[in-house]
């Protein structure tokens, strides 16, 4: 080894950036989710009321949805809202999809059904909802996802400012017999929730939530709808409002309830889908440095640089520190020997992912009884949340950078876990 101070200097910076990165990335989300709550959640009033409702479409793209349009059309005919329509648009289901929504249909009159010949994917699904809709705002809920009845009321409280074209919604897990499911509600908390207030506080909106989201029809119409091959449609379609100067915004209280994978493979899946979607993002707005109008992204996009550069460390590291034990090395481990063995920063990293988790529950709990519940599941969580992202990262990333442009994202059927 020619220069073994700098190598060991470089692995040093590596393994702080590894190490230091998650932990700078919590408390700034801790702290953009209480500036969060202090100024728009803590105030806000238990119920709804607006000046004015106008009309909605609520698109329901289905995809061998026959096990849960029934109950999800069902909770749509009770929404607390005066003027709605129904838009269930079945894309080429191979099961009794298509045969339930007519059934349904001439039993409901706010409900119309649209027939795709073939699956085309979520993203022409909704194109094709949001062209038949009457109305110019657009409620887009997933096929197996129960809606609050005043779901749709919270979130078109906010198109009342000219600026704003979208409204995420606030998605909560209905499966939670197994482990897996336990985890994950609290993850939607402390981690998704706690993300989606500091994000909104920061000014722009990683994504809205592909489950529950409403549009602003002439929003959309600008920046060409969603894309039909982008793999996360939900993510493309936030950064391109973005882009174009929309306001996206997050709302606690439109809660819609849906179903996650319970099993370790199609929650990996699941995870791999959602890395390959932001890589995809992330590579398709590579250019918006050369744009001073999207300087108003540029925080974003380097954040989803920084985490891209955090998994590739902490491949690198991974990798250079299983050789060197396999070798006997012990010059490459210095470095993260010395931050292994500072008791104060697992103090501090303990301490903060306890807070995170609290600030979380607590802040959801207003919204969900009995969510305390969860706290003894998701207490490791965090570690298990990066290390996951990593691997996904890792997978995702290259499927991303050598997936052929224009290449139709079509429907695959999730794992759903386990309704309890």
């Amino acid at each position: 080894m020619e220069n073994p101070s700098f190598y060991v200097a470089m692995l040093g910076l590596i393994s702080d950036y590894v190490f230091f990165y998650p932990l700078a990335m919590t408390h700034v989300w801790l702290i953009g989710a209480l500036l969060y709550y202090l100024k728009w959640e803590r105030a806000q009033p238990e119920t709804v009321r607006l000046a004015h409702y106008p009309p909605i479409s609520i698109l329901l793209p289905c995809h061998n949805e026959g096990d849960n349009v029934y109950e999800t059309i069902g909770w749509l005919l009770q929404q607390d809202y005066p003027a709605y329509e129904i838009i269930a648009i079945n894309d080429g289901s191979t099961d009794n999809t298509g045969e339930l929504l007519d059934q349904l249909c001439t039993m409901h009159p706010k409900l119309r059904v649209v027939h795709l010949a073939a699956n085309q994917g979520k993203a022409v699904a909704m194109c094709v909802g949001a062209l038949l809709a009457n109305s110019e705002y657009l409620v887009c809920i997933d096929g197996d996802a129960l809606l609050e009845v005043d779901a749709c009321s919270w979130m078109m409280s906010h198109f009342v400012h000219p600026h704003v074209g979208a409204v995420t919604g606030n998605p909560r897990i209905r499966n939670r017999s197994t482990l897996l499911g336990k985890i994950q509600v609290g993850e939607f908390s402390s981690i998704v929730g706690i993300i989606k207030r500091a994000q909104r506080i920061y000014g722009r909106i990683f994504s809205v939530s592909g489950v529950v989201a409403a549009f602003r029809k002439s929003a959309l119409a600008e920046v060409d709808f969603w894309t039909p091959d982008m793999i996360t449609e939900d993510v493309d379609v936030t950064w391109k409002l973005q882009r174009a100067g929309w306001e996206v915004r997050f709302e606690p209280k439109a809660k819609c309830w849906i179903l996650m994978p319970e099993t370790f493979a199609g929650l990996w899946k699941q995870r791999l889908r959602w890395a390959q979607g932001g890589s995809e993002v992330f590579l398709r707005n590579a250019d918006i440095f050369l744009h001073w109008k999207h300087r108003h992204m540029w925080p974003m996009f380097i954040e989803l640089a920084a985490s891209l550069l955090w998994v590739y460390a902490t491949a690198s590291l991974t990798v250079i520190l299983l050789i060197a034990f396999l070798l006997g090395e012990s010059t490459p481990m210095q470095p993260w020997q010395s931050i292994l063995s500072t008791q104060s920063t697992f103090f501090i990293l303990i301490i903060s992912s306890l807070i995170q988790f609290s600030f979380g529950l607590y802040l959801d709990s207003r919204y969900e009884k009995d969510l305390w519940k969860t706290y003894v599941w998701i207490i490791w969580y965090p570690f298990v949340y990066w290390i996951m992202i990593a691997c996904a990262t890792l997978v995702g990333f290259p499927k991303a950078l050598f997936r052929k442009k224009g290449q139709r994202a079509v429907w695959t059927s999730p794992d759903r876990g386990f309704k309890s």
